[in-house]
């Protein structure tokens, strides 16, 4: 199936429905009163997060969405039947932003978690509502409003614990090849992944961790060039970040310029991402002697004015990475758990959340006996007497 991790979809909440003017007419009840009913609210829509996907290509080809309408009330004080709600599936990891104002609405990162993205429409009031002391035989009655519409851009982040950067042919997709089962695509050519792929790397049986390859990255990436910075995005949920340097990239460039260059471009695309645990590997260093490798490793690292931990490795001849999966293992279990996800979320404020509550309140001021439904009571009405 193609991988597909960005999608623009149409979200329609359904309309409430319209309140009713009506009257009891019933025999020996000469006084009914008013029993218009009010209409049911308009479905609304949520997105649900399901880990048996892993693609939004669906939202490629059916970009409208829409909620069911409510009913509208009936006599008898019957109300109308509330509009069903829509609930769409989305992958693990997806990020909906509203894409006419850039409101990040929120991210779903958990397997069945829910977001409401569209409110339904609040139903319309009958006029048994407008009854008063006054106001006996009221016929005043509301619309439901309109429901939420939104544009809405959807973008898949994998979740993963260990995402890969470099230059192409670094050797990320060998590397995955080599710690886990996942098969990606290997060449000598450039650009060899257009896709990120994921592999599970298994230390025993109950100690594992994720990684992500994603395509290479080259010098202005952040400005476009080659697959430009598209793909930075599956690792922002990332833990830790392994720098892999090619000793001796093909087209004879320089290991030291590629590796700041990467800096570089990371830094551009979000200080944040930047800042994340990042380990330096060096890879292919089988195809070096063992002192070329160091007098070029300790150089890369000087112009880098590089701190952190530093590993070499072969992919390809599986070289060195055992001890370097386990101390990722190990550093992952040092990291504190990641928080459920349960943050103070900037809630959403819908178009018409003002309104529902204004309407409310206004008709709670009408009267302060609006649920009283004797109608039979003497002082009801004024009762005609017609004489010949």
């Amino acid at each position: 199936m193609k991988f597909v991790d960005e999608a623009e979809i149409r979200v329609e909440a359904g309309d409430g429905g319209n309140g009713v003017i009506g009257f009891r007419r019933e025999k020996y009840v000469p006084r009914g009163g008013p029993d218009g009913g009010d209409g049911g609210d308009g479905g609304s829509v949520f997105l649900m997060a399901d880990e048996n996907l892993n693609t939004l290509i669906d939202y490629r080809f059916e970009r409208f969405h829409r909620a069911e309408r409510g009913q509208n009330g009936q006599g008898s004080n019957c109300t109308g039947r509330g509009g069903a709600d829509l609930t769409l599936s989305v992958p693990v990891g997806t990020r909906a932003t509203d894409d006419d104002t850039g409101e990040v609405l929120g991210d779903l990162t958990r397997h069945g978690q829910k977001l409401k993205v569209a409110q339904g429409g609040f139903h319309g009031l009958g006029n048994a509502r407008f009854k008063s002391s006054t106001n006996r035989a009221p016929r005043q009655k509301t619309n439901g409003t309109p429901g939420e519409i939104r544009n809405l851009k959807l973008e898949l982040m994998l979740l993963a614990d260990v995402g890969l950067l470099g230059m192409p042919n670094a050797g990320k997709s060998t590397f995955i090849r080599s710690v886990s089962a996942a098969k990606p695509k290997v060449a000598d050519y450039p650009f060899t992944t257009l896709v990120p792929n994921l592999g599970v790397v298994r230390q025993d049986s109950q100690r594992s961790f994720v990684v992500a390859d994603i395509p290479g990255l080259i010098e202005g990436a952040a400005d476009g060039a080659g697959l430009g910075i598209r793909f930075l995005k599956h690792l922002e949920r990332c833990r830790i970040l392994l720098h892999i340097v090619d000793l001796l990239p093909a087209d004879q460039s320089d290991p030291a310029e590629n590796a700041k260059a990467i800096v570089q471009e990371l830094e551009k695309y979000s200080p944040k991402l930047a800042s994340k645990p990042r380990w330096l590997v060096f890879n292919k260093v089988d195809l070096l002697l063992e002192e070329e490798t160091e007098e070029l490793c300790k150089q890369i690292v000087e112009e880098l004015e590089w701190e952190g931990p530093v590993y070499q490795i072969s992919a390809f001849q599986r070289l060195g990475l055992d001890p370097l999966c386990h101390e990722i293992m190990n550093f992952i279990e040092t990291l504190p758990v990641e928080a459920e996800v349960e943050d103070e979320e900037d809630e959403v404020e819908f178009k018409w959340d003002t309104y529902h509550r204004n309407t409310i309140e206004a008709h709670d001021d009408l009267d302060d006996d609006l649920d009283d439904d004797d109608w039979d009571e003497d002082d009801y009405d004024v009762e005609v007497e017609y004489r010949k």
